[in-house]
């Protein structure tokens, strides 16, 4: 089955959103929280679907399924069906909360693909910013399906088979992305709230306590050469160090650092940086979405 899985927005920074299509399915529970709900656009075609699914972005902070969603209808007129769901936020719900949300987003999709005709065998990701790292954190991390869990969605694999992904960051731990980037990123309430500080004063003082947080939750730490391919499209403000924290929570520099890891371990990793650096195989991350989930049907 092939099912494709959106994180984010799927928009560059002051990119219009276009209008979303009527959901097949409408703020389905696929949790126990009251803001784990998913939209469900069911494609067709003949046998299983395709599936793309959207996380949005916000920091982890703010943000909603339905809100500056990717244009999903390119991908239905493919036969590719598409889903968005809506995780916890911080700083209410802390690390590992949000992703550990979209992680079972995907399970329940998996969970569902008898009766929603999903291709379970290939899913892939998209989304900008924390809906970017997310997904690569779901693209890169091991498999967190339990077979032996009383819950049969927590049997579901999480794994997927590509994501195309914009303005991410592949760490979130100051103590690698201020050398990265300089102090300035640090002041992004996303560092510091991801792990239900205040202040980036108090995660610096706890950071002993939020280390393996930090660390677990930075995709760039799980990159191996068995990883499904990714597609980065990063902005073009390669200026160091960071003028603000909006520059520097969006720096190309987090692309940059990923390909290189990516590169070094043999991991199939395409990044766009415009006027710096460029695919050679796809000019776009749709078409390598559509490459990705459509070889083979």
């Amino acid at each position: 089955m092939l099912v494709i899985l959106i994180l984010g927005t799927g928009l560059l920074p002051g990119a219009e959103a276009p209008s979303l299509p009527i959901p097949t399915h409408e703020n389905i529970s696929y949790g126990p929280h009251a803001r784990n709900t998913l939209d469900f656009w069911q494609a067709k075609g003949d046998g299983p679907r395709p599936l793309l699914v959207y996380i949005h972005g916000g920091g982890w902070l703010t943000g909603d399924k339905s809100k500056k969603g990717p244009a999903f209808k390119p991908f239905l007129d493919k036969g590719i069906s598409c889903a968005a769901f809506n995780y916890r936020l911080t700083p209410e719900h802390p690390l590992p909360a949000p992703v550990h949300d979209a992680a079972r987003a995907i399970q329940f999709l998996r969970f569902k693909g008898r009766d929603w005709n999903i291709n379970t065998s290939r899913i892939a990701l998209t989304g900008p910013s924390a809906g970017a790292c997310t997904s690569m954190w779901l693209l890169l991390h091991d498999d967190l399906a339990n077979p032996v869990a009383v819950d049969p969605v927590l049997r579901e694999s999480t794994r997927v088979c590509a994501a195309s992904v914009q303005v991410g960051q592949t760490s979130i731990d100051p103590s690698v992305i201020e050398g990265w980037l300089g102090p300035n990123v640090l002041k992004h309430p996303m560092i510091f709230m991801a792990v239900g500080e205040s202040s980036i004063d108090a995660a610096m003082r706890n950071y002993k306590i939020h280390r393996k947080v930090y660390k677990e939750f930075s995709p760039i730490n799980h990159v191996d050469a068995k990883d499904p391919p990714l597609f980065m499209t990063c902005s073009a403000e390669m200026g160091l160090p960071c003028r603000d924290a909006g520059h520097g929570i969006h720096h190309p520099v987090y692309g940059v650092k990923l390909k290189e890891k990516s590169d070094g371990v043999g991991h199939e990793c395409h990044l766009v940086v415009p006027g710096v650096s460029s695919s050679r195989k796809f000019d776009t991350g749709d078409a390598f979405l559509l490459h990705k989930l459509l070889e083979g049907q």
